[in-house]
């Protein structure tokens, strides 16, 4: 096999553990990111990255740490190490990165909330003033009884007149009206 890519039985003899543990700490998440299959002679194998075995070394590393049976580490960062210290760079910098524009989404929807609470405040504030208005325009166009009682007859009469006047003009408006809005699927009514 590759020096990258390393099976389930070499790691359990690396790590001093059983096949049986290698293989607990392998879940679905962790074969679809750092587990593959190759085929030799007919057959398939599970092989481990570069990447999972590190996570794989970390694991047992520690676990085996508080035994007596310890894996030793070397202090000087090998090729392997920097290229996963770089990727996890790579992913921090992305991350950062998301969550600037996060930052920046969440101001704009604040600054958006904060002028739909001016706008709604502004209307209110006309809405009351329209209200004060409309109830002064009220006060003033709605006649006291008094005044009713001091009308003359003669107002009373032309007024009667007029609308006399108005009601025989609207009846001659609506009998052109009909008589124009005829269609010319009707003709047989």
């Amino acid at each position: 096999m590759s020096e990258n890519l390393k099976t389930i039985k070499e790691l359990a003899d690396e790590f001093n553990v059983s096949k049986q543990a290698v293989r607990k700490r392998l879940t679905e998440e962790f074969r679809a990111n750092h587990v593959e299959t190759i085929t030799s002679n007919g057959v398939k194998t599970l092989v481990v990255t570069y990447t999972g075995y590190m996570l794989l070394k970390q694991h047992f590393t520690t676990s085996n740490a508080t035994g007596n049976d310890k894996v030793t580490d070397t202090s000087n960062p090998t090729t392997g190490d920097l290229s996963v210290v770089k990727i996890l760079e790579q992913q921090l910098f992305v991350k950062d990165k998301q969550l600037e524009n996060k930052d920046s989404q969440i101001s704009q929807i604040q600054n958006l909330l904060d002028q739909q609470q001016r706008l709604a405040l502004h209307d209110k504030k006309l809405l009351e003033e329209y209200k004060s208005e409309i109830n002064e325009l009220k006060s003033l166009k709605m006649p006291q009884e008094d005044k009713k009682e001091n009308q003359s007859q003669e107002e009373v009469q032309t007024i009667k007149k007029q609308m006399e006047a108005l009601n025989d003009k609207i009846k001659g408006q609506e009998q052109l009206n009909n008589q124009v809005s005829k269609k010319w699927y009707q003709f047989w009514k």
